[in-house]
């Protein structure tokens, strides 16, 4: 009997590392750059918080935000999201041969869709929980951003288009894939770099007026992009 509970276990720590592993390795390739962003983006908010100058010019920022609403947000993501990473990997040689332009149109397509996503999400949340600052109303956005909207839509989203563009942009060689590995598994490796990337990341970003958000929601999305893209190339 104790056999077969410890040979139960081994075969459970044995699923446990493969379905982690492809999440561990990104992050230990990353988690240098991690940690200067998310120190980065704390510094942006102490900045904005203690230092007039800086202030005015994040007020500035905010201003454009305003002004230009989903239109900014949309624009920005597809730059911090798409274009940057884009020719950090062309620059590495990580794009296949023969597939720049498309690689390139899949990237501002996918980051401007969901950059104004993500701007919807913010200002939803602003509706529900208001805008104080208040360790209350932080701990609630960052808790619905990162456990409802993560799991049930944005993971899923970006493991089927990644790994669509990861299958030479075929609908039935992503189906096929999916039979390999399915999505839920997929999911949870996503899941898992996003919640060690992204939990302090948006605490912070909630600490900031609703018009900075998503300048800082960009200012970290250049890393996680390139941690994306490598779990999709590592989960194949």
């Amino acid at each position: 009997m104790s056999w077969d509970r410890a040979s139960g276990a081994c075969v459970i720590e044995m699923k446990l590392r493969l379905l982690l592993s492809p999440g561990l390795i990104g992050l230990k390739r990353n988690l240098l750059s991690g940690l200067i962003l998310q120190t980065c983006a704390l510094f942006v908010v102490l900045g904005y918080a203690l230092v007039p100058s800086f202030h005015g010019m994040l007020d500035g920022i905010g201003v454009l935000k305003a002004r230009y609403g989903y239109a900014y947000s949309a624009v920005s993501t597809a730059v911090f999201g798409g274009v940057i990473p884009y020719l950090v990997l062309v620059a590495t040689k990580q794009v296949p041969k023969g597939r720049a332009s498309s690689e390139l149109a899949f990237y501002l397509g996918f980051w401007l869709w969901k950059g104004a996503e993500v701007d919807a999400l913010y200002r939803l949340q602003s509706l529900m929980f208001g805008n104080t600052l208040s360790v209350g109303t932080i701990a609630a956005k960052t808790c619905v951003d990162q456990f409802v909207y993560n799991p049930l839509w944005a993971a899923p989203t970006q493991v089927v288009f990644f790994l669509w563009k990861d299958s030479g942009f075929s609908w039935s060689g992503t189906v096929r894939r999916l039979k390999d590995e399915t999505l839920g598994r997929r999911v949870v490796v996503i899941l898992f770099s996003t919640w060690m990337v992204w939990v302090p990341t948006v605490t912070i970003i909630y600490s900031l007026p609703s018009a900075l958000q998503i300048p800082l929601f960009n200012l970290v999305l250049c890393f996680w992009c390139l941690l994306l893209s490598f779990i999709s190339r590592s989960t194949r």
